[in-house]
């Protein structure tokens, strides 16, 4: 078990990120153990193609059979929605003497050798660094940022806004709860609940501040590997059978549709959970400007709310509009 002990000033300090850097090394499990995320496989099928003309054996290699990745290529974000260029120049500045450490601590757990394209290129780590965070960069830039990244970025910004939500409305240990089922919150300290063979860890937050990260690649609440890492907790995301294709809209009541029509009242009904506007459009099979055409008339009545979560603009039921859809 993991457990980070906090205090009332470290309650006040935590925050919530979404690093794509995170997402892009957490998604190379698919290339190794597809089984994992189903949800996610249609979208890396499609993307295999352009996945096998980068030769991705260095990438996969970095992937350790019981899913763990090294530390030094999910830093903890310093800004709530940093750039993928920023944070692979993060990775790119790890002092090359560090490099076999990280690996080896990282395949450790399951008494494994670091595996060959890693340890051949421990002969000039710094070199290697360079390899990993271009080969990073092009898997980026080639496989996930064309149309994978807009739709998850959707997710996990819109998992944030409604974290954000409960927080302002039932407080932190009721954000903790609805987490993930492994996090436990007692008396000051914050548990993961699982199994970890380096033993349980200890972790004193220490006004170090506490970053939580949504993922659409964890089937429950990690932590790094290492416990001399600044503190931050990775959690599955909530709306990711949103994408594993198209999703139809919630049934909806025949008073409602009749009261506001049906374009308004299947957008009442997606928006249960924040959505941007392009993602809402993708959903129902309908333009953007159609979408925010209903969208205004909803926000004027006052039956949805809207919040700018980094450059994105979400909707999302306001209470009154709750009160209406019940």
């Amino acid at each position: 078990m993991h457990r980070f002990r906090l205090g009332l000033a470290d309650l006040a300090d935590a925050s919530f990120a979404c690093s794509p850097l995170q997402e892009a090394v957490l998604s190379l499990q698919m290339w190794t153990r597809p089984e994992r995320h189903p949800r996610q496989r249609p979208w890396f099928e499609e993307m295999r193609p352009a996945f096998e003309r980068l030769d991705g054996t260095l990438l996969r290699s970095l992937v350790a059979d019981n899913g763990y990745v090294p530390d030094f290529l999910t830093p903890r974000p310093a800004v709530p929605f940093p750039d993928v260029r920023a944070e692979l120049a993060e990775v790119r500045a790890l002092p090359p003497g560090e490099l076999a450490g990280q690996l080896a601590r990282t395949f450790a757990p399951g008494n494994l050798p670091v595996p060959g394209p890693l340890a051949a290129g421990l002969a000039d780590p710094a070199r290697l660094l360079g390899r990993i965070a271009d080969e990073l960069a092009a898997y980026w830039e080639e496989c996930l940022r064309p149309a994978w990244w807009p739709q998850a970025r959707s997710v996990l910004h819109a998992d944030i806004v409604h974290r954000s939500r409960v927080l302002a409305e039932r407080g932190a240990a009721a954000v903790f709860r609805d987490l993930d089922g492994r996090l436990l919150w007692e008396e000051g300290v914050l548990t993961i609940r699982r199994s970890c063979r380096h033993g349980d860890v200890e972790v004193e937050v220490g006004r170090r501040g506490l970053v939580f990260l949504p993922t659409c690649f964890a089937r429950g609440a990690i932590t790094s590997i290492s416990d001399h890492h600044p503190p931050a907790i990775t959690y599955p995301a909530r709306g990711l059978a949103t994408l594993g294709g198209p999703v139809r809209p919630p049934s909806v009541p025949q008073a409602l549709e009749l009261l506001v029509g049906g374009p308004k009242a299947r957008l009442l009904a997606l928006l249960a959970e924040p959505c941007s506007t392009t993602e809402l459009a993708r959903r129902l099979g309908v333009t953007p400007g159609a979408v925010s055409q209903h969208l205004a008339v909803l926000s004027a009545t006052r039956l949805v709310t809207r919040a700018r979560h980094g450059r994105m603009v979400l909707y999302a039921r306001s209470p009154l509009g709750d009160r209406l859809c019940e």
